[in-house]
């Protein structure tokens, strides 16, 4: 195996990286880019591997004291490799994330429970019902000439979800829908069945909880 300064220029991490993408580069790769350099009598390349070996053998029970024991590799180093890979994992977490029901929507949007002004949300999900992605699709009083169908299912198509969950928060604090309300909702599930992608539900959020219009039977 040939030592990093004797590749080369184009098959260097940091330039395959570059030149074909992430994706392109083997785990003891990405993990040279992650350490940066070696240390003294073990160049990266030798000291990546080491490490990979480690993490495809034991990577559920990963510690500091683990990573520790591999000759060279320092405090500082293993704390970096522990920190990457927990960030990684909530991301990956929160990206498939799953909703099974009103509440895990309420649970997503807890944060606009407290808000002092209406904000309409949208919600994809891919075919097993996981999360792809929440947007703030409008702000401000709902009405149906300001909810349009084409800002709502255009970041759906955009997103290839199989469905969608809408919800807005009620800043009064009232989870009971009003007319305006129950209109939108009718509207956008008659585009859903037109499209091809199911509404899920239309959920109202408020600091009091939450009204799910499937489970009101609003919506079916």
């Amino acid at each position: 195996m040939k030592k990093l300064k004797e590749l080369y220029e184009k098959d260097k991490p940091r330039e395959k990286l570059a030149l074909k993408g992430a994706q392109s580069l083997k785990n003891e790769e990405l993990m040279a880019i992650l350490l940066g350099s070696g240390v003294k009598g073990k160049d990266v390349r030798k000291l990546s591997r080491e490490i990979i070996s480690l993490l495809d053998n034991e990577f559920d029970s990963l510690s500091l004291d683990k990573l520790l024991k591999i000759h060279g590799l320092g405090k500082a180093k293993a704390s970096q490799i522990l920190a990457a890979i927990e960030l990684s994992r909530r991301y990956l977490i929160k990206n498939n994330k799953k909703i099974n029901g009103a509440k895990d929507v309420f649970d997503e949007l807890i944060e606009y429970t407290t808000r002092n002004q209406e904000h309409f949300i949208l919600l994809t999900l891919d075919g097993a019902g996981h999360l792809i992605n929440k947007r703030v699709v409008f702000k401000g009083t709902l009405n149906q000439s300001l909810v349009h169908p084409r800002e709502v299912f255009a970041d759906a198509i955009a997103d290839r979800s199989a469905a969608i969950i809408i919800a807005h928060n009620h800043p009064s604090g009232n989870l009971e829908p009003s007319v305006e309300d129950i209109e939108i909702t009718k509207r956008l599930g008659k585009v859903a069945d037109i499209i091809g992608i199911d509404l899920i539900d239309h959920i109202i959020i408020s600091k009091n909880g939450y009204f799910s219009f499937v489970e009101e039977g609003i919506l079916i």
